[in-house]
């Protein structure tokens, strides 16, 4: 459990009664965002093999500074955090020789299958590829915004930006977004 992260000297400060709350706040979040901060760090750039342990980055940075999230901000918080963890990421995926999944699964899957699920795993791809040309806080705007159907207001609240900037970001996401996927279909056309 997350005690095992968590300054010592601050559970025994909290006593037993704190520590069963802090025990209970901090399952509340786990269940309570773990979808979110999955398809969070997906859209952002994490390889779909490195997603169980950027999650779990996320959720450890969380456990560590618990005590210090205000209580109603934990969703920014995670948020902020998955943010980092995904540009960490890619970073170190940069840094590797080995070619990620994503590459091999952009070639049609030769295996007898459904054809939805593997049209619909192209879609994904293209989807990757054309958010991979974005520049995170445009990316990260958009993701919010078109994949997690969140508000302005709550993408504001999230990445601790002004709402004009959020609209400013978007809007510019939204321009990138629709450039890169018409590059994307030019190069089909083309063949290659």
């Amino acid at each position: 459990m997350a005690n095992l992260m968590v300054d010592k000297r601050f559970l025994a400060a909290i006593g037993a009664e704190g520590r069963a709350s802090y025990e209970k706040r901090w399952r509340t979040l786990v269940s309570d965002h773990v979808d979110f901060i999955w398809r969070a760090l997906r859209r952002l750039g994490v390889l779909e093999a490195d997603l169980a342990d950027a999650a779990q980055q996320v959720f450890l940075v969380m456990a560590r500074k618990l005590e210090l999230v205000r209580e109603g901000s934990e969703r920014a918080f995670l948020f902020q955090t998955a943010c980092r963890v995904a540009s960490d990421s890619r970073r170190s995926r940069a840094r590797r020789r080995e070619a990620p999944d994503e590459l091999l699964a952009s070639r049609p899957d030769e295996r007898p299958g459904p054809d939805e699920n593997l049209e619909a795993r192209l879609r994904r791809a293209q989807l990757d590829r054309v958010l991979d040309m974005m520049p995170m806080e445009l990316r990260a705007v958009f993701v919010l915004s078109e994949i997690e159907e969140l508000t302005m207001a709550q993408i504001a609240e999230l990445t601790s930006t002004p709402p004009g900037t959020v609209a400013s970001r978007l809007r510019r996401a939204r321009a990138a977004f629709s450039e890169h996927v018409a590059q994307l279909h030019e190069q089909e056309r083309q063949g290659g």
